[in-house]
């Protein structure tokens, strides 16, 4: 026998650690926020909550904009690029445009760039489609306030998010030749399918090695993938997967787990390349996670 409080969190916590994991971009952390808004369920009066979906959310957001204002002393003082950490997701997620563009690495470090408050209004209100007063409980601002910093917030990611999407099947065609060409130790081959203005960011964080900055320009890029795997004569394979809901690769040396590698395709290019090898974002890689936006 389960108590009603148990109930409702249950079916609401995959719903609950999308809106933390979106907003945190680490699943880790997003699992300490739900046990945060868990003890604080436990807590409340059912009786007195008419909606409980949208009381666990608020609960949930105010948990993540704590964890997001601790997050940001530790992201300054990260090694390298900082990168979401990845999640292996279901392969329905990637028919679902909506959900694998909110949760791919692309949007992901765009919403890097807001404020913990604009980021946390934006997910509420572009991806989960909260309205204005419900958002205000959760941020603690006015509904007229709230308008203001979603149109602001909105205006900032429109600028700075992919041009274009493609679908699911072409990108896993680019990637399938990417793979091909990476296992193959094929420069030429890797070359061709990136956009000249394409950007690498690796996130060894510090433990394992990786470019401490973005790289820029497909040339740049294919030499320093080059010199990685001419470096080594260890067994390389890429096993395709679904990453944040898109096409995706883990990549294996000898049959180690070394890294997962999300991609951006535009255009019948690559235009984004995300290596996370920092071990301590790797363990979401080896099971399914649940994601839901309802």
């Amino acid at each position: 026998m389960t108590d009603p409080a148990t109930d409702v969190f249950v079916a609401h916590r995959n719903l609950l650690f999308t809106v933390a994991y979106e907003m945190l971009g680490s699943a880790a952390d997003a699992e300490d926020v739900l046990q945060e808004t868990w003890l604080r369920w436990v807590e409340v009066d059912l009786a007195q909550v008419r909606d409980e979906r949208a009381y666990l959310v608020r609960i949930t957001t105010r948990q993540a904009l704590n964890r997001l204002r601790t997050m940001k002393r530790r992201k300054e003082a990260y090694v390298g690029p900082w990168l979401p950490e990845p999640l292996l997701t279901a392969p329905d997620v990637a028919e679902n445009v909506e959900l694998a563009e909110s949760v791919s690495m692309a949007l992901m470090l765009v919403l890097e760039t807001l404020s913990p408050t604009e980021r946390a209004v934006f997910v509420l209100r572009e991806v989960f489609e909260l309205g204005y007063d419900e958002i205000a409980d959760a941020v603690g601002k006015t509904p007229a306030a709230v308008r203001q910093i979603a149109h602001r917030a909105r205006r900032h990611v429109d600028a700075r998010r992919p041009r274009e999407t493609v679908s699911a099947s072409r990108a896993r065609e680019v990637l399938a030749s990417f793979q091909h060409a990476l296992e193959g130790r094929d420069l030429q081959g890797l070359l061709d399918l990136l956009a000249p203005d394409v950007v690498l960011m690796s996130d060894g964080g510090g433990v394992k090695q990786a470019a401490l900055r973005p790289i820029t320009g497909a040339g740049k890029i294919v030499r320093f993938i080059g010199g990685g795997i001419g470096r080594t004569e260890q067994a390389l394979t890429a096993a395709p997967t679904v990453v944040n809901g898109n096409p995706g690769l883990v990549l294996r040396l000898d049959g180690e787990l070394d890294g997962v590698m999300a991609v951006r395709v535009e255009g019948g290019r690559i235009t984004g390349l995300y290596y996370v090898r920092n071990p301590e974002k790797l363990t979401r890689v080896e099971a399914e996670t649940t994601l839901t936006l309802r």
